[in-house]
């Protein structure tokens, strides 16, 4: 149905879709984004969303059908078994369209045989998951992929090779060609996708005893034809808006509510450019949970809380560790105790964690897995709340952009980010912020040590620099002219993000690494503006450009 058709088709559409879904849409459909009334929502509901999340976490169990099932399901709860675990909820990330590991009655299922001999053997593995996690008193959600690449017949990856799934091979007309996704992605402009999509919803809601559901933007963008995506908004607010009332009728039948959450840009610019009309959908009481961001340092919790104020509505930043942000892939407990600890510090409810290990490296070994961090074993055990992670060390961060080619828009990519970044030959300043989520002018007495850090690349051994944090001139603390950092690239461009993760040193490769010590007193609590300017030029080639690598606060507690 095109976009232009008339707006009285557009109405008996939805009026239809919306009773074969067993609710009706909240007012008028018409160009306004805002004509619908708010929904209203139950004491019940409203209870539910306060439920208790220190630590959500996303899975997609992908993998590794081959193992006896009862190892496989040992193997996916490892982490989320171990005592002391801040972990509340778990989102299994298992929907998508197209080809689905689950019992669906109308859409194609994965054709795999490992996963054949389990389906043998009675066993649905998206239902045993969504059981186990309630047997052991967690909440736990469906998470959905709006426009997730197809997979591989191994069920293993992304099917590059192969061709596109039955579903957009017998409808092709529903897809957005892209530069990356030669099968496209699904066009939520065409009504037959929201219908399917919401009849997927749909399914499993009534299938499995679930909490609640999200629908994931960030795989993948764009959603909606590229250069028209603000213009086309209300066709994604329209899919919000069924899926809401839909999940409302199958929790009135139940009798238990159903929450619904959207994962969404980072910041409220980023969804205006991919066509998420997120404060609409606050207005109308349409979600009850913002997942923000997916792989970004910097999410903007305030904007979502502004227009959120007066909502039931909870916000949660979200950190993808496979897909990082650039240069922090598998970084130190002290970094990812800076991104947490700053995120509660600007009011998150709770915080997700995505593409995290299931398990220790022996465990992974045991199993044929690829071992994560153990840094990830020990996060769940602090991240949870800043009262465990309060006089913990922590080294706060500035965002590196790029290393995400897998979107058309802005969701993922961190074009946005300050570094890396060329320094001006003549001096001028350049400016920073940095969060820090630690007051450290108060409880100096138990900081043992604060150092700004800086990186560059094309610098000579004897390069001058000033720094300054919040006007004040930082005194230079120690200087390295061989430092190596095998996460920095140039001058070759930064790859694409995930992989492997083992990233090996390059002998040749020459950063200047240059510490400056800070006064904890100089620290605020919040935004911190840091400057740095090159103050005299050394010898070098003539058109070598001195760059900002990376741009770091360590703090260290006595």
């Amino acid at each position: 149905m095109p976009d232009d058709q008339p707006q009285v088709e557009r109405r008996h559409f939805l009026k239809t879709l919306a009773a074969g879904l067993g609710g009706t849409l909240a007012g008028p459909v018409s160009g306004s984004d805002s004509a619908a009334e708010a929904v209203e929502l139950s004491p019940q509901h409203l209870e539910a969303v306060r439920r208790r999340r220190r630590i959500v976490v996303q899975y997609d169990p992908y993998e590794l059908y081959g193992l006896d099932f009862d190892t496989w399901l040992d193997y996916r709860f490892r982490y989320i078994d171990e005592p002391g675990t801040q972990i509340d909820s778990v989102w299994w990330d298992l929907g998508r369209l197209g080809q689905v590991l689950y019992p669906s009655e109308f859409l194609d299922r994965l054709q795999n045989a490992d996963l054949q001999k389990w389906r043998a053997q009675g066993i649905d593995f998206a239902g045993r998951l969504v059981a186990e996690t309630r047997k052991r008193g967690l909440e736990v959600f469906w998470h959905h992929r709006v426009s997730e690449v197809d997979i591989n017949t191994e069920g293993t990856g992304a099917a590059w090779k192969d061709g596109p799934a039955p579903l957009k091979r017998a409808h092709p007309d529903w897809t957005l060609k892209t530069d990356w996704w030669r099968h496209g992605l699904w066009d939520f402009s065409v009504p037959a996708v929201r219908e399917h999509t919401v009849r997927a919803l749909r399914e499993v809601a009534e299938m499995y005893d679930l909490d609640g559901i999200q629908i994931d933007f960030a795989r993948h963008i764009p959603c909606l034809p590229p250069g028209r995506q603000w213009g086309l908004r209300r066709h994604v607010t329209e899919l919000v808006q069924m899926v809401r009332r839909m999940l409302l009728d199958v929790a009135r039948k139940r009798g238990r509510p159903y929450l619904l959450a959207a994962k969404v840009c980072r910041t409220l610019e980023g969804c205006r450019i991919d066509g998420l009309d997120v404060e609409t959908w606050a207005r109308q009481n349409l979600v009850d949970i913002f997942t923000l961001g997916s792989r970004s340092v910097e999410v903007d919790v305030a904007a979502f809380r502004r227009i959120t104020a007066g909502r039931n509505i909870k916000l949660q930043p979200c950190f993808d560790d496979h897909h990082t942000t650039d240069g922090y892939r598998y970084a130190p407990i002290e970094v990812l105790r800076g991104v947490f600890a700053n995120w509660w510090q600007q009011g998150a409810d709770s915080v997700v964690t995505f593409n995290w290990s299931n398990a220790p490296p022996e465990a992974c070994r045991a199993v044929g897995a690829r071992p994560g961090p153990l840094t990830h074993r020990q996060a769940y055990q602090e991240i949870g709340s800043p009262k465990t992670m309060k006089f913990q060390d922590k080294t706060f961060v500035v965002e590196r952009r790029g290393g995400y080619p897998w979107a058309e828009g802005f969701f993922n990519r961190n074009d946005t980010a300050p570094l890396p970044l060329p320094l001006a030959p003549d001096g001028t300043p350049a400016t920073f912020l940095v969060r820090i989520s630690d007051d450290l002018a108060t409880h100096a007495a138990r900081v043992k040590s604060v150092l700004l850090r800086t990186v560059l690349f094309h610098a000579a051994d004897d390069q001058r620099v000033e720094v300054s944090l919040n006007g004040l001139p930082l005194p230079p603390l120690e200087r390295d002219a061989q430092w190596k950092d095998p996460q920095i690239f140039s001058p070759q461009p930064q790859p694409a993000s995930g992989g492997t993760g083992d990233y090996r040193v390059n002998p040749r490769q020459r950063l200047l690494r240059l510490d400056f010590a800070v006064a904890p007193g100089q620290c605020k609590l919040g935004e911190n503006i840091a400057t740095i300017r090159l103050a005299g030029l050394a010898p070098g080639p003539a058109d070598a450009q001195v760059a900002l690598e990376k741009l770091e606060v360590h703090v260290r507690y006595a």
